[in-house]
């Protein structure tokens, strides 16, 4: 019988490819803020979901971080809102069915698509603001919360 090492558990509960995976979700975390960052700069682009995003890498890679976010005075109530019931608040709902117009009027305007395409476009984006819409606002408490910590 040849004598062989007694195995040794690996201490990542991820396995040998863990460390590897953990870091990407890290760095892919650290892009998603940046694109929030430069959302919450520029008029067109969301910083919500880029955030939203940011704090699913988080979870899966540094638990600080991911708390940090969903802490976070500004965003942290949004966050936690979509994260506990998929809701989204009334002004934000407005806002993102205003920036899906104001874009659909951009693509229209400056594209000048075919009718097939004008369509195509035109109920991709209708959906997706019918999915905004139907998401519930944010329960009370959390709603209250929110207000304070923007004053």
């Amino acid at each position: 019988m040849a004598w062989s090492m007694p195995h040794s558990p690996d201490p990542s509960p991820m396995g040998p490819l863990g460390h590897l995976s953990r870091a990407a979700w890290l760095v892919l975390g650290f892009v998603f803020v940046a694109l929030g960052l430069i959302g919450a700069l520029l008029p067109l682009m969301p910083t919500t979901i880029f955030l939203i995003l940011a704090a699913g890498c988080f979870a899966r890679s540094s638990p600080r971080l991911e708390a940090w976010l969903l802490d976070h005075p500004r965003f942290g109530p949004t966050l936690r809102a979509w994260r506990e019931d998929g809701a989204i608040g009334p002004r934000a709902k407005i806002m993102a069915c205003s920036g899906i117009a104001l874009g659909y009027a951009l693509f229209w305007w400056g594209a000048r698509p075919s009718v097939a395409i004008d369509l195509i476009v035109g109920v991709v984006m209708a959906g997706c603001a019918a999915f905004i819409v139907s998401r519930p606002s944010p329960r009370l408490a959390d709603s209250n919360r929110s207000e304070e910590g923007s004053i």
